[in-house]
């Protein structure tokens, strides 16, 4: 791809991300789900792996998504929708791995989350957010393996880079590359970010423009 077109992209990305973005729906079930319309993409992660500060950094917000230093604060399907004639909507997945919670409560949670990544037409992507801290977990491996399963394409976002020493960070993205060649459905470039510096943003808002025109919008 040409560095032109990645300017442009970005740039798109820029322009769709300043404008009017809104909470529309809160689902505790499937049953709950809002009618499926336009394209979605969904942020999938650990507890506190920072998925609602990466929607607020996205979107140039501080509070349009719920951020907690509680793990497991998000219980539900949380959808968020841009300006209209785009037709594109967020979905902040609850998270996954916290282990304080009631085992009854994860496994609504897990059951969920199964449930709309396999029945769910709009949703053109999943973007699996990893600590760059740490890497991979096994928790982490066995949510690339569901959605390999369900043929849902995703890709891995790095999370809280600055929060790590710039050599450490290169041997975690390298490493993380590596692992996600084994995985089919996993998109092949992987994203590095930092809700707290910006880094990475615009990349990741030009991914989901090329999505956008992918699918026709």
């Amino acid at each position: 791809m040409t560095t032109d077109t990645d300017a442009k992209l970005i740039e798109q990305g820029r322009k769709l991300f300043a404008g009017d973005w809104q909470f529309i729906w809160a689902s505790p079930s499937i049953e709950t789900l809002p009618p499926m319309q336009g394209m979605e993409v969904a942020f999938a992660g650990r507890s506190n792996v920072g998925k609602s500060s990466l929607i607020n950094a996205l979107t140039g917000r501080n509070a349009l998504a719920r951020t907690s230093h509680t793990p497991g604060r998000t219980q539900e399907l949380i959808f968020f929708e841009g300006p209209k004639e785009a037709g594109f909507r967020l979905v902040d997945m609850p998270g996954y791995g916290y282990a304080s919670a009631p085992k009854a409560k994860v496994a609504s949670w897990t059951t969920l989350i199964h449930k709309f990544l396999q029945g769910r037409s709009s949703l053109a992507r999943v973007y699996v957010l990893i600590d760059a801290r740490h890497g991979f977990k096994d928790v982490d491996l066995d949510v690339l393996k569901t959605l390999d399963k369900a043929a849902v394409s995703y890709q891995v976002v790095l999370t809280k880079a600055d929060q790590v020493k710039p050599a450490e960070l290169e041997e975690r993205t390298e490493a993380t590359a590596a692992a996600l060649a084994k995985h089919p459905a996993a998109f092949p470039e992987l994203l590095v970010t930092s809700s707290r510096t910006g880094a990475g943003m615009p990349e990741l808002r030009a991914a989901m423009i090329r999505l956008l025109e992918e699918r026709g919008r």
